[in-house]
């Protein structure tokens, strides 16, 4: 149970993000599959659990949720994201990181699919972020982290 759960203050997530890039394109969670009300794409990872360092968590997530080992991890920057969600304010303060798939098979898969904590099913897609997208891209700020960066 989060703070949020039980009715307390609201409370600042920390999230560890990781930006997987094929040329033009970036890996993201479909974020349709399991909220049809606001479509968004988002890159995958997740929280930063208490005492563990944010580029532990997103090596962690990786594994958890697509059974994947990542390398090369370089953290890009840090954006702040503070949102509406279904009537409730969110705050994230997300630490965003570059990585490579160890495994190259992932490049060449169409959709991946993975499994969330709980057992909630999760696909990731390759989108090109040349193109104009047909959902928000969060968190705000980005796709001009990304460019700064040198894609």
């Amino acid at each position: 149970m989060t703070p949020q759960d039980d009715g307390a203050l609201p409370w600042i997530r920390p999230l560890a993000l990781a930006v997987f890039r094929d040329g033009p394109r970036i890996l993201v969670e479909d974020n349709a599959a399991w909220d049809r009300r606001d479509w968004f794409y988002r890159p995958p990872g997740g929280g930063v659990e208490f005492g563990e360092r944010a580029i532990d968590a997103v090596r962690r997530e990786m594994r958890e949720e697509f059974e994947a080992e990542i390398r090369d991890v370089r953290q890009l920057g840090t954006l702040e994201n503070i949102f509406d969600y279904h009537g409730r304010p969110g705050h994230e303060v997300v630490f965003v990181f570059e990585a490579r798939f160890a495994d190259a098979s992932y490049y060449e898969a169409e959709r991946i699919v993975g499994t969330e904590g709980g057992g909630t099913r999760i696909e990731a897609v390759w989108i090109d972020v040349t193109e104009p997208l047909d959902r928000p891209l969060y968190p705000n700020g980005l796709l001009e982290l990304l460019r700064r960066s040198g894609g």
